[in-house]
């Protein structure tokens, strides 16, 4: 079957959703496909800064009916058993991707968008229109959204640059029934990785942690793993020896790439981690993701009420837009993690950060972005 679409978003995760919702409300044809059904649980740390607040707002979302959990403070412990606490300049709020994307796809399906259960398989551009292959259809589209994700085989099929590099990192997250103040996110660093904790909905516990694979795969298992290594951070360990996972198995994923990207690459507009992945330590991947489909929404309103003259300028203005909100803090947490990693340049790092309490408060704000607003 061969349909039309005016934009086609491929991916249905935090950034595909909140651009589908943005490009209906401004009333533009969209549709969107995602493989996968909902509601469904993702390797996500689950805390999201409040600059999405507005936006959410302006997008007739009401996150308070879900019941998140509001988060002011920020504990960061170090291998070497120091910690320092500081208030987030924004606060945010704890939420699972499985109640948080649910959410958004009911709300699309209220608002009689378009969504497609289904896997893409070729993607091409000819004659200044895409035509996207899935199992089962054929799409034909004016313009199309990437937000399919950290890594795809789509992004083996248009020949991206970063897939040819392996990546040393494995993401593991599982949800829990544990004490922990419902006001604070933590980021925990251990040998070869870190690991943030927070609370979501329901009072559960998220714990999601990345760890380099080769140093991994010396032990046995996860829990061979989080015995010999996170246990090495006694705020961890203090944390799982007393927490009772909700899963039956936690949640993996191999190969989770920071190499640079691309947040235009023929002609698809990335928005996501599909544009470029921020380390986790940084916290704000769901709220950075949320920004860039904000801002692709904005400029293919633009492109299609004629206010941008050219597929040329528009992409342009996008790489523009997204490389002054997003590049800088990448390169940030490119250097964080770098700094991390190394035993002697961490203790060195932590103890400034203990003895100037304000340079960590600087750092969160390099990381994050301002309240996300909307100019039109």
């Amino acid at each position: 079957m061969q349909a039309e679409t005016e934009i086609l978003i491929i991916g249905g995760g935090l950034a595909g959703l909140t651009a589908a919702l943005h490009l209906n409300k401004v009333g533009l044809m969209v549709t969107l496909i995602e493989k996968d059904t909902y509601p469904h649980h993702r390797v996500c740390g689950e805390y999201i800064s409040n600059e999405v607040i507005p936006y959410f707002k302006w997008l007739g979302l009401d996150i308070e009916s879900l019941a998140p959990t509001f988060i002011s403070d920020l504990l960061f412990t170090s291998n070497l058993g120091k910690s320092i606490q500081t208030k987030l300049p924004l606060g945010g709020f704890g939420l699972s991707r499985y109640t948080l994307d649910h959410y958004l796809y009911s709300e699309l399906i209220k608002r009689k968008v378009n969504i497609v259960h289904d896997r893409v398989i070729e993607i091409s551009f000819a004659n200044n229109q895409f035509t996207v292959a899935t199992t089962n259809h054929t799409f034909n589209a004016a313009y199309v959204i990437g937000a399919y994700g950290k890594r795809s085989s789509i992004d083996i099929k248009l020949n991206r640059p970063f897939m040819s590099k392996q990546s040393p990192y494995l993401a593991v997250k599982a949800h829990y029934k544990g004490n922990f103040p419902n006001h604070l996110v933590s980021l925990n660093n251990f040998e070869g990785g870190y690991c943030g904790v927070s609370k979501v909905e329901n009072e559960r516990l998220n714990i999601c942690y990345l760890a380099n694979y080769e140093h991994f795969k010396k032990h046995k298992n996860l829990s061979g793993f989080q015995e010999n290594v996170l246990y090495k951070n006694r705020y961890l360990k203090a944390i799982l020896e007393n927490a009772t996972s909700l899963f039956d198995n936690p949640l993996t994923i191999s190969q989770v790439s920071f190499e640079r990207k691309e947040p235009v690459y023929d002609h698809i507009l990335m928005v996501g981690d599909t544009a470029g992945l921020i380390h986790p330590l940084c916290g704000n991947g769901m709220a950075m993701a949320v920004h860039a489909a904000k801002i692709a929404s904005e400029l293919l309103h633009q492109r299609i009420d004629g206010k941008i003259s050219s597929r040329e300028a528009l992409e342009a203005s996008y790489t523009a837009y997204w490389n002054r909100e997003f590049k800088s803090r990448l390169k940030t947490g490119r250097m964080l993690a770098s700094l991390l990693r190394n035993t002697q340049l961490e203790s060195l790092a932590v103890n400034t950060l203990i003895k100037m309490p304000f340079l960590l408060h600087t750092i969160i704000k390099k990381t994050h972005g301002k309240p996300i607003t909307i100019s039109s």
